[in-house]
């Protein structure tokens, strides 16, 4: 359980399939110089996963499911000169589809792996990053048995 003055940040590693080969969704986010891995405050009442979901809804234009959470990290935050703990959830996510433009974004890119780790800044994000793609490696290989899907739908 969180204490109240908990300030809770929602990130969503989405993916999609291109090829056989995943592309990651990472956005350029107003002041922010460097590329980094979207992330939304979580309001009042409102679970973390809910969150990452209406982000990507709302601000990336796209449908996505969360396959799993991929890491926690925690820090502080600054808000109205008082210093907070903050904590952050990641979430892997595929999308699903995209149902238009990522209008919310200032700026957005779908990168492989290898190219997202030179583009992102964050330390953080680069360590949240490299667990997503473990925990989808290891999904796909569960689940190739299954035979589930990561492909978009139309």
């Amino acid at each position: 359980m969180l204490d109240k003055n908990t300030v809770l940040v929602s990130a969503a590693c989405v993916f999609k399939d291109v090829k056989g080969k995943p592309r990651w969704f990472f956005v350029k986010q107003g002041d922010v110089e460097g590329w980094e891995i979207p992330k939304v405050l979580v309001r009042k009442g409102e679970s973390s996963v809910r969150a990452a979901l209406r982000m990507m809804g709302e601000k990336g234009g796209m449908s996505t499911r969360v396959l799993e959470e991929a890491g926690r990290a925690g820090g502080a935050t600054t808000i109205n000169g008082r210093s907070l703990p903050q904590r952050h959830i990641y979430y892997l996510m595929v999308a699903r589809s995209l149902a238009g433009e990522a209008i919310g974004f200032p700026e957005f890119l779908w990168l492989e792996y290898s190219k997202a780790l030179k583009r992102i800044d964050s330390k953080r994000d680069k360590t949240m990053l490299k667990a997503a793609k473990e925990t989808l490696e290891k999904l796909k290989k569960e689940n190739q048995r299954k035979k589930i899907n990561f492909q978009m739908t139309s």
